[in-house]
C-alpha cells in the first residue's frame, strides 16, 4: 500500500519553476509519509506532478513508482495505492497480446494494459486502487478509484489546477491551500459525523473522487465517468445454488487476496466474518507448510466490567481462542488500555485528517500498531455485515418506517452539548435529512420488488453509501498510518453484485441473521462458531476511562483558547457529565454512546486546533 499525491494544469509549465514544484512534491510525499515508510517517488513535466510513497509489499526491488512505461510510441506514469487482486490473470492476457514486463508489480499491469486498451482497462481490475496515471501524448490526468471505495482519493480544483492525494494532508500541503469548514462542512461534522456525504471531502473546495468512478482531465476540462455501479437484477438460482455460489466467491475473494511477497495475516475476533476469512487463508497456508499470524483484540478490565447487552451479548475471547485452536493459527491477544487508548484518540485525528469514531478509531488505530510490529499485510472480516444484513436495523420494523439513516435518527442526542446559538446557525436536520433523501432516491430498483422489498433495498443501500463508507475510512487510515496493509475480502465487488440481488428470505433464511453467509461457511469451521449471534467490535467498559475524558473535557472548556469551546454550552456540557452514561443507546452505530460522545469533542478540539481550521458561516 502507499500514498499517492499530486496536480496539473492544461496552462502552466511546472518544469519552468522545477526546483519550486519538486519540493511541493517533496511535501506532499512527507506528509503522507505513514501510508508509505519504505520508499518514495516523484515525477514533473510541464503540466503534471506525481508524487509516491511506498509500503512494499509485491515485487520490492521493481516496482518503485511513478512508474512510466511506453508501447508503441504512447507513454505514461502512473502513481497507484492498492492491490490488484487478478493481476496474474490480466498479467498472462496482457503478454499474449505482446506486452513486455520489467517487474513482476501489479503496478504495471495497470500500466500496460491502460497502454494497450485504454480508460476502460479500469473495468477489468479486481482490486482495491487509487491511481493517477498521466498520458503523456494525450497529455491528461485520470484518477480512477475502486468500486468500493476502500482507497481513498481527494481532489481540489484551484482555478486552473486539479490537486490530488490519498489523505486531506496532502492537499493541504499544495501552496495556499488552507482548511476552511463553512456551514456544510460543520453539518457533515455535527450532523452526519462520524460519516461523510460520498464525494464530499468535508472541507470547503474539497471533494473525493466516488467510488468506482474516474476523473478524466485533458485541455482544461475535467470530466467525471462512472465506469461501475450496482444493478438490481432477478435473483434465478435456487437457494442451495445461491449458498453454493456465495461460498465459492468467498474463497476466491480470501484466495485472491492472499498475494503478497510477505507474510500475511488476519484479524480474528471469533465472529462469522473473521474466522471464515481466517480458515480459508490457514488452510490455504497449511497447504505450503506455513502457519498463520492471526490477532483478537480487548480492552484492559473488560473482564471485569464488561456489561451485556442487545449490541454486544458476550465477550470475543473465547471464541476466538477456539477458531485459532480449530485452524491451527499462531494466535495473539492485543489489549489495549485507557492510557493507549486516551493517547490514541488524537493520533486517530492525525491519520484522518478528520474527527472520527472516537475509541473505537482510536483502539484499532492502537491495535494496528502492535499487530505492524509482527506482520505487515492482514486480512479482516469488515463488510459482511452491511452486505449480507447483519446489523440490527436490518431486521427492526422502526427501520423500515423511519425516513432516517438507520444507526444515527436522533438529532436530538448529537446537540446535547451544542450551544444553541449553533443549533440555530446550522440546519442539522435538514442537512442530514437531504442527504438520506438523495441516497434513497439512488437506490436501484427492481419493477417487480414488493413494497417491503424495495425498502430493504434503500437499507441495503444505505448501508453500502454510509455505513460500510465510514467503516473502510477507519480501516485504512487506522492500518495506513501503522505501516500496515489492511484487505477486505468480502467486500470483493463481485460478493457485492451477487449478494445486491439475493432475495432477502435467502440472505437470512428462517430469520437467521446472515444465514446465507453462515450457510456458505459449512465445512470450514465448527456450526457453534458459524451459528454464533453476532458481536461488533469490542469497546472498553472500565469507568475509569469516562472519568478520564470528562476531566479533560472540564480542563477544555476552562480554557479560552480552545476552539470547541465556542460550540459548545457549558450549562449543558456540566449537566451531561453528571448524568450516568447509558451504554445502551448509542447516537451512531451500535458502540458510540456516551464515552463517545465526549471521546468526540475532545476530538473536534483537537483537530480544529492542529489544523488551524477557519470557520466560515
Amino acid at each position: 500500500m502507499c500514498g499517492i499525491a499530486g496536480f496539473y494544469s492544461s496552462r502552466r509549465n511546472y518544469t519552468g519553476e522545477e526546483g519550486r514544484w519538486r519540493a511541493v512534491l517533496e511535501k506532499m510525499n512527507r506528509v503522507q509519509k505513514r501510508r508509505g515508510p519504505d520508499e518514495e517517488g516523484k515525477f514533473l513535466c510541464a503540466h503534471c506532478g506525481l508524487a509516491h510513497v511506498r509500503l512494499s509489499i509485491i515485487d520490492l526491488h521493481r516496482g518503485r513508482q511513478p512508474m512510466t512505461r511506453t508501447w508503441r510510441g504512447k507513454t505514461c506514469t502512473v502513481s497507484f495505492n492498492g492491490e490488484i487482486y487478478n493481476m496474474p490473470e490480466l498479467r498472462r492476457e496482457l503478454e499474449q497480446e505482446g506486452a513486455v514486463f520489467e517487474s513482476d508489480s501489479d503496478t504495471e499491469v495497470i500500466i500496460q494494459g491502460y497502454l494497450l486498451h485504454g480508460e476502460g482497462y479500469v473495468k477489468k481490475l479486481n482490486g482495491i486502487f487509487a491511481v493517477a496515471l498521466w498520458d503523456h501524448n494525450e497529455d491528461s490526468l485520470y484518477l480512477f478509484r475502486d468500486r468500493a471505495g476502500v482507497k481513498p482519493l481527494f481532489y481540489m480544483i484551484q482555478e486552473d489546477t486539479v490537486i490530488f492525494a490519498s489523505e486531506l494532508k496532502g492537499i493541504f500541503a499544495y501552496p495556499e491551500v488552507r482548511p476552511v469548514l463553512d456551514r456544510d462542512g460543520l453539518c457533515e461534522v455535527f450532523a452526519l459525523g462520524p460519516a461523510k456525504t460520498y464525494g464530499k471531502g468535508v472541507f470547503r473546495g474539497i471533494r473525493e473522487v466516488l467510488p468506482g468512478h474516474y476523473l478524466r482531465c485533458r485541455d482544461g476540462v475535467i470530466r467525471d465517468v462512472c465506469y461501475w455501479r450496482l444493478e438490481s437484477r432477478p435473483h434465478e438460482d435456487s437457494f442451495d445454488e445461491t449458498v453454493e455460489r456465495t461460498a465459492w466467491l468467498v474463497q476466491d475473494a480470501v484466495r485472491k487476496q492472499m498475494l503478497s511477497d510477505i507474510p500475511i495475516c488476519t484479524f480474528l475476533s471469533g465472529g462469522v466474518d473473521s474466522s471464515l476469512v481466517t480458515a480459508v487463508c490457514a488452510a490455504e497456508l497449511a497447504e505450503q507448510g506455513k502457519e498463520l499470524n492471526t490477532f483478537s483484540f480487548d480492552f484492559d478490565g473488560n473482564g471485569k466490567y464488561f456489561k451485556a447487552n442487545a449490541f454486544q451479548p458476550s465477550q470475543d475471547r473465547p471464541w476466538a481462542d477456539k477458531v485459532a485452536e480449530y485452524c491451527g493459527t499462531r494466535h495473539h491477544h492485543l489489549q489495549c488500555g485507557n492510557e493507549d487508548l486516551i493517547e490514541y484518540l488524537f493520533k486517530a485525528v492525525d491519520a484522518r485528517d478528520l474527527p472520527c469514531m472516537a475509541d473505537v478509531e482510536s483502539s484499532m488505530l492502537y491495535f494496528c500498531s502492535r499487530v505492524a510490529e509482527y506482520n505487515k499485510v492482514t486480512l479482516t472480516g469488515e463488510c459482511a455485515d452491511e452486505i449480507f444484513g447483519g446489523y440490527p436495523w436490518f431486521h427492526k420494523r422502526e427501520a423500515f418506517e423511519r425516513q432516517s439513516f438507520p444507526w444515527s435518527w436522533d438529532m436530538e442526542a448529537r446537540q446535547a452539548l451544542l450551544s444553541d446559538e449553533l443549533i440555530h446557525e446550522l440546519p442539522m436536520e435538514e442537512y442530514a435529512a437531504e442527504a438520506y433523501e438523495r441516497t434513497v432516491s439512488e437506490t436501484p430498483r427492481l419493477e417487480s420488488d414488493t413494497a417491503e422489498e424495495r425498502r430493504r433495498r434503500e437499507i441495503s443501500y444505505l448501508n453500502l453509501k454510509w455505513f460500510m463508507a465510514t467503516l473502510l475510512d477507519r480501516m485504512d487510515r487506522t492500518s495506513m498510518y501503522s505501516g500496515l496493509e489492511a484487505r477486505v475480502p468480502l467486500a470483493d465487488h463481485r460478493i457485492i453484485e451477487y449478494v445486491w440481488n439475493v432475495p432477502w428470505e435467502m440472505k437470512c433464511p428462517d430469520g437467521l441473521v446472515k444465514g446465507l453467509l453462515r450457510y456458505a461457511g459449512r465445512g470450514k469451521l465448527p456450526d457453534d462458531v458459524l451459528f454464533r449471534r453476532k458481536s461488533p467490535y469490542p469497546k472498553t467498559y472500565h469507568p475509569d476511562y469516562e472519568k478520564r475524558l470528562g476531566r479533560m473535557l472540564i480542563e477544555v472548556m476552562a480554557d479560552p483558547a480552545a476552539p470547541v469551546r465556542k460550540l459548545l454550552d457549558r450549562e449543558k456540557v456540566q449537566h451531561f457529565l453528571a448524568t450516568p452514561s447509558d451504554y445502551g443507546r448509542p447516537w451512531y452505530g451500535q458502540l458510540m454512546a456516551g464515552p463517545q460522545m465526549l471521546a468526540c469533542v475532545l476530538q473536534i478540539n483537537y483537530w480544529l486546533e492542529k489544523y488551524k481550521i477557519e470557520i466560515c458561516l
